[in-house]
């Protein structure tokens, strides 16, 4: 917007804000309006129309690409899995080679076809897409001369005001005669201007409406004839398909089976598709004789256990015999208890034997699991009803050991009770 047209729309802002809030006097012609309606009508059917007739355009093409990138990835899946460049075996196909040649064939008859659908296209883009495109171009320029009308109507009811109320002043002085006498002017000019933009697009808006019913009619029924030989000759084309790979005189349903044979019995058969972990370490390899990794820590984390094992158990009866017990060690122990001080040994003879303890106070967790429990290595989620879902480092009570670690276990963890592999638990804290 250039300076001279912001300073316009700066003068016409409060008069557009008094027509946008229908405040004061604003000039409404009810056949203007009207068409006015139907023209924005006709301006957003006529966008829609261009973009949906591209995006047919590009959907042919895009159905015929899509086919043809479909049968590479099958030929790619078809293709047998090959080893080291080295080994004489990976040259020995194992792969699908009947279906390598069918997705070749079927890859060359859509090509073909794809070219013999390019003029029909290229008429659609050329009768449908270009004429509708020409047709935004006169809705622009027609949208230009009612913006235009819109400002004019700003001014007249602008200029219009101010007459009114210069004239409606009792009294008045010299410089208000003045201000009137252009105030009138003005006026006479706006009428003039708004007059002309209201009843050209009055009087023609009308004339292009049924010149826009006729500029769709021929464009609509080039359309549904290019479209029925798209559809056309893609039937004939698929219909005349021979390939030996497809049999074609079972129902879908039938040659589906037929092709599929037991395959999804032996994928369900497969470990790897009922069994995984998700996050934690990576768990080691499963089979007969397998050793976890956990076998490979260090030498201090196995006496850490064993002392945690040992620490774990509960402490011996409080009697006298510690004090024989004492007696009988060696004599380095004997040694550490003389330099603690043996004040303390003495005082503990005189005073005689110890009273009995007293009794233990009730726990909170009296009612707390007693049984052996695990240390979960890895996460596992639940494969299968029955299993029991845990994450790495969770204390899982052990209800029922396997005979081996290769076997399920069972266990209570967080109130739920399931099953779970034994290699994804620490054996040692079991």
């Amino acid at each position: 917007m250039s300076l001279k047209g912001l300073q316009k729309a700066a003068i016409r802002a409060p008069q557009l804000f008094k027509a946008k809030y229908n405040l004061g006097e604003n000039t409404k012609d009810a056949v203007y309006l009207d068409s006015e309606r139907r023209f924005q009508e006709l301006e957003t059917e006529t966008k829609k129309l261009h973009d949906e007739s591209k995006k047919y355009f590009d959907a042919i093409n895009g159905m015929l690409n899509h086919q043809i990138e479909f049968s590479k990835a099958i030929q790619e899946i078809y293709k047998p899995i090959s080893g080291r460049v080295s080994d004489p075996d990976s040259a020995i196909p194992e792969g699908n080679p009947e279906g390598i040649r069918a997705c070749e064939e079927y890859e060359t008859i859509v090509r073909e076809l794809q070219a013999t659908l390019a003029p029909e296209l290229e008429m659609i883009e050329q009768r449908v897409i270009a004429p509708a495109d020409e047709l935004l171009t006169v809705i622009k320029a027609v949208r230009k001369t009612t913006v235009k009308r819109q400002h004019k109507q700003l001014d007249y009811d602008r200029h219009r005001t101010t007459f009114k109320k210069l004239q409606d002043k009792k009294e008045k002085s010299l410089k208000d005669e003045k201000a009137m006498y252009k105030a009138e002017s003005e006026v006479e000019q706006a009428t003039q201007e708004f007059n002309y933009f209201n009843d050209l697009l009055k009087d023609e808006l009308p004339k292009l409406f049924h010149l826009e019913r006729e500029f769709i009619r021929p464009l609509f029924q080039s359309f549904y004839y290019m479209q029925l030989n798209v559809f056309y000759t893609l039937h004939e084309r698929m219909q005349s398909i021979d390939i030996g790979y497809f049999d074609l005189t079972q129902d879908v349903e039938g040659a589906f089976g037929k092709q599929r044979g037991d395959i999804q019995e032996q994928v369900e058969q497969l470990t790897i598709v009922h069994f995984k972990t998700a996050g934690g370490k990576k768990p080691a390899r499963f089979g007969g004789g397998g050793k976890l990794a956990i076998e490979g820590k260090s030498s201090s984390a196995v006496s850490r256990r064993r002392s945690n094992e040992s620490l774990s158990g509960p402490p011996p009866p409080y009697s006298s015999s510690i004090s024989s017990a004492l007696n009988g060690s060696s004599s380095s122990s004997m040694a550490r208890a003389n330099s603690t001080g043996s004040s303390w040994g003495a005082a503990a003879k005189a005073k005689g034997a110890a009273p009995p303890p007293p009794k233990p106070k009730p726990s909170r967790l009296a009612g707390a699991h007693t049984g052996p429990t695990a240390t979960a290595l890895y996460d596992y989620e639940a494969q299968a009803e029955g299993d029991l879902s845990f994450n790495t480092g969770d204390v899982i009570e052990i209800t029922q050991k396997g005979a081996t670690e290769n076997e399920w276990w069972s266990g209570k963890l967080r109130g739920r009770e399931g099953q779970f592999p034994g290699k994804l638990i620490d054996p040692v804290c079991s």
